[in-house]
């Protein structure tokens, strides 16, 4: 009686595993999700740029660079809170506790990257080759930018590889 009872509760365990294991969600991106995440890169590497080059004045009524990148995210708002809770949706599927957390992990995570970037470079040289990226994201409009944002490069790759389609 006692194997029996023993045999049944692995059963029950082993099915419930299975039926956790079916439902989790994939731990890879979607498209939209990759994308996200590729904005809110975009969007760091600008502010990160900014800050560093803000010295630097531009052509639209002579703004610091910091300031066009501010400008930049106050036009496009809408766009970078999408990607935020594109991302933050993905979290929540991963079953993280806190997936605020992990947005502003990833968010750090994104400034660091292009923070130590800055740091290896002369600022002279960063700023001379970075700094256009400002000025060039300023005169984009909401479809450029999101087409910006699905553009995969390799030398950018994404936190989490992307889900393969199902076919």
């Amino acid at each position: 009686m006692r194997k029996l009872q023993t045999f049944i509760v692995a059963l029950i365990c082993a099915a419930l595993f299975s039926v956790h294991q079916a439902d989790a969600a994939p731990a890879c991106y979607t498209l939209d999700e990759a994308a996200a995440e590729q904005g809110l890169r975009i969007h760091s590497e600008l502010m990160v740029i900014g800050l560093n080059c803000q010295h630097m004045a531009r052509a639209a009524g002579n703004k610091n660079l910091y300031m066009r990148y501010r400008e930049f995210t106050a036009a496009h708002s809408k766009i970078f809170a999408g990607y935020e809770e594109r991302l933050m949706q993905y979290y929540r599927r991963q079953g993280a506790r806190d997936p605020e957390a992990r947005l502003n992990t990833l968010r750090t995570d994104l400034a660091n990257k292009v923070s130590k970037d800055a740091a290896r470079m002369r600022p002279d040289l960063f700023c001379k080759r970075y700094a256009p990226r400002v000025e060039k994201a300023a005169q984009m409009n909401d479809a450029a930018i999101r087409r910006w944002a699905a553009t995969f490069y390799p030398s950018y790759p994404v936190s989490q590889p992307i889900c393969k389609s199902k076919k």
